[in-house]
């Protein structure tokens, strides 16, 4: 009867799962700053061994095995990434999008932080950071861009 009950509460788990929308899934996990980490080095590899996340963690600072490996289990068991486990050695890969997270963080950050105003934001960004002179050009381009996307509507 038990087995019954935990099997009826996992279909519903998984019904739910699946009907939200990706948003709904970032803003419910929240990913620490750990798990962002692990996120983008999965982002950048596309899939990836828990070795090759620590290896890439160790580059840039103190990172133990096991962490890592119990991050990635946690991460596995919160939807934020799948695991193919059809071998010796797991693969991961990243269920959630690096574009839809920075757009859901983007978001919040300026509506919490800075008010609602992008504009903000951005000066924020270039007067706080050393930016090249080809981001400078990328943003000078953007800009020209989203200028002739506005007068075309």
């Amino acid at each position: 009867m038990i087995k019954n009950i935990e099997y009826f509460f996992d279909l519903r788990y998984l019904s739910y799962y699946c009907t939200t929308n990706i948003v709904d899934q970032i803003m419910k996990f929240k990913p620490t700053e750990s798990e962002l980490e692990i996120l983008q080095v999965i982002w950048e590899k596309d899939h990836c061994t828990v070795r090759e996340v620590h290896e890439e963690l160790a580059k840039t600072k103190d990172s133990v095995y096991t962490t890592t490996l119990k991050q990635m289990q946690v991460m596995f068991d919160k939807g934020m990434v799948e695991r193919d486990a059809s071998s010796k050695t797991h693969i991961y890969k990243a269920l959630i999008s690096r574009d839809e997270t920075q757009k859901t963080f983007l978001d919040k950050l300026i509506s919490t932080v800075f008010t609602g105003s992008a504009s903000d934001l951005v000066i924020q960004a270039l007067g706080r950071h050393k930016t090249s002179k080809d981001e400078i050009e990328t943003i000078k381009k953007y800009l020209e861009q989203f200028d002739q996307n506005n007068k075309n509507t």
